[in-house]
């Protein structure tokens, strides 16, 4: 009989995309919970990375789901310069339906166990809310409200990093680093998109959003009448005249139909693991089409919620954000002088920062 645990194993033990220190299945039946944390790496520190509360299609979906985000965050922490490692849960099911006060309470429970390896914030499907709930069992918590002792939203800095790194985007293909007459498209405007599209529209962008969730859109194009709208992010992509896509809803974005059929220059957005699949980078390259690494534009909110553990300062925090600017603009430096796409060049500079950690 064929352990159906067996693809999880080969992925954690053998595949590229494994070499995770622990995994946590987590359940409580009274409440509902079922649960998956993923430790990557703490060779920089104890691992940091949200939680996501989310619908899977099966366990097994979940579980790759958090092995990829974990193994991210790894990478996303070290390109931020955190002393911290990659981490990362989800919670199976969908929140609207299923999140509940005794379960965040039974999920605080296991993040507690871990004695700190793992310091959970919010991600998809979780809010500060839910952050103060899970901090009542867990001081490992952080993205909590200001009234518990927390940062508060950390899409705030998210949406600015990401507009740091567009911004250097801007700088490497057209010399000059302002989004002003720029068109762009931004798909997905929940949490960080409709920061995002803020930004933009005060630097002086033209900008098309789109969102599966009408009321995301008409929050923005009842203040901003003069935003444009796409019926999906297939006609968003395929937009005349669109100079940057920023992918700012769930990943996978990047794959081998969008990337063939995007008229856009730059790629730079805030989802996670826009790449669908190893390649893809390189096909973006062979397009003549530069992708800013996600997990280093989006890196503001976890600048974020790391400082939230020393007494949070949102200047201190703004300030270290900014430097996405200069990151990027270097990891574009990196890759032209290694031959290499730039998501490539981010992770030889992410794993030498880890490398070394292991060597002290």
């Amino acid at each position: 009989m064929t352990d159906p645990t067996d693809g999880i194993l080969h992925t954690l033990f053998h595949s590229e995309q494994g070499g995770h220190e622990q995994v946590v299945l987590c359940q409580d039946r009274a409440s509902g919970l079922k649960a998956v944390i993923a430790i990557h790496s703490t060779a920089l520190g104890p691992a940091l990375g949200g939680t996501r509360f989310y619908p899977y299609a099966s366990e097994e979906e979940a579980v790759a789901d958090a092995l990829n985000l974990a193994r991210g965050m790894s990478y996303k922490n070290a390109m931020a310069g955190l002393d911290h490692g990659g981490g990362k849960a989800v919670i199976i099911g969908d929140p609207e339906q299923t999140k509940s006060e005794e379960l965040l309470l039974a999920y605080g429970r296991f993040v507690a166990s871990l004695g700190g390896r793992y310091v959970t914030a919010c991600d998809v499907g979780t809010y500060v809310a839910d952050m103060d709930v899970v901090a009542r069992e867990s001081r490992w918590t952080t993205g909590r409200s200001p009234e518990n002792g927390g940062a508060g939203d950390s899409s705030v800095l998210t949406a600015f990093g990401v507009f740091q790194g567009m911004r250097a985007s801007a700088q490497h293909v057209w010399g000059d680093p302002t989004l002003r007459g720029r068109k762009v498209g931004v798909a997905g405007v929940g949490k960080v998109g409709h920061y995002l599209v803020e930004h933009l529209l005060s630097d002086g962008a033209e900008v098309v959003i789109t969102d599966v969730r009408e009321e995301s859109v008409r929050r923005i194009t009842d203040k901003h009448p003069g935003v444009a709208v796409a019926a999906d992010t297939e006609a968003l992509i395929r937009t005349e005249g669109l100079d940057i896509y920023a992918p700012c809803a769930l990943g996978g974005a990047l794959n081998d139909r969008s990337v063939a059929v995007l008229t856009a220059k730059v790629v730079c957005g805030a989802a996670n693991n826009q790449l669908a699949h190893p390649g893809v980078e390189k096909d973006l390259a062979d397009r003549a089409i530069l992708y800013a690494p996600d997990y280093v534009v989006n890196a503001g909110g976890v600048i974020q919620v790391a400082d939230e553990l020393h007494g949070f300062d949102f200047d201190r925090c703004k300030a270290k954000a900014s430097k996405i600017f200069d990151t990027t603009l270097a990891i574009f430096a990196r890759a032209k002088d290694d031959g290499i796409p730039p998501a490539a060049a981010a992770d030889r500079i992410a794993e030498q920062r880890m490398a070394e950690a292991r060597r002290r």
